[in-house]
């Protein structure tokens, strides 16, 4: 289970050390390795354990492609998938384009997700985490059907 916010640092390569309370996770025999995509809205990677990942990746592929919907949901996240290997300092390199594309520099956040990660880049994460904090209230919860019977 991921849980939690780590602010991080990116190196000038580009790769980020994953925090050792998370590495475990994502343990395939001997080696660590993750799958990395663009999130479907575009504002943040995910990174999902390979057993998590296929579980997706199969519901995906099953997805038709006459469904537009469905179709830019493929493109977004099987498009910009990547395998990232672990190095022996439990860094992992977050592809160029990927970074780019998210204006990811030397400050980001990783923000756990239950069964997934999300890495954003750092201000970006501020913003959205203030929005939600400012947007979320009694009545959103109540007004949804499938919240009405969480406590918290």
């Amino acid at each position: 289970m991921f849980r939690g916010v780590n602010n991080i640092n990116l190196d000038v390569k580009g790769r980020m050390a994953v925090p050792a309370r998370h590495r475990e996770q994502f343990a395939v025999g001997d080696q660590y390795e993750l799958m990395l995509t663009l999130a479907h809205r575009g504002t943040c990677l995910l990174l999902y354990p390979l057993s998590e990942w296929e579980m997706i990746e199969r519901r995906l592929i099953e997805l038709s492609d006459l469904n537009n919907s469905a179709y830019r949901l493929k493109q977004i996240l099987l498009g910009h998938a990547n395998l990232c290997e672990f190095d022996g300092s439990g860094r992992v390199l977050i592809p160029p384009v990927l970074r780019e594309h998210l204006q990811i520099g030397k400050r980001a956040a990783l923000v756990g997700m239950g069964n997934k990660l999300e890495l954003w880049q750092e201000e970006r994460w501020q913003e959205e985490r203030n929005l939600s904090l400012s947007q979320i209230g009694e009545t959103d919860l109540e007004a949804s059907e499938e919240l009405s019977g969480l406590t918290l």
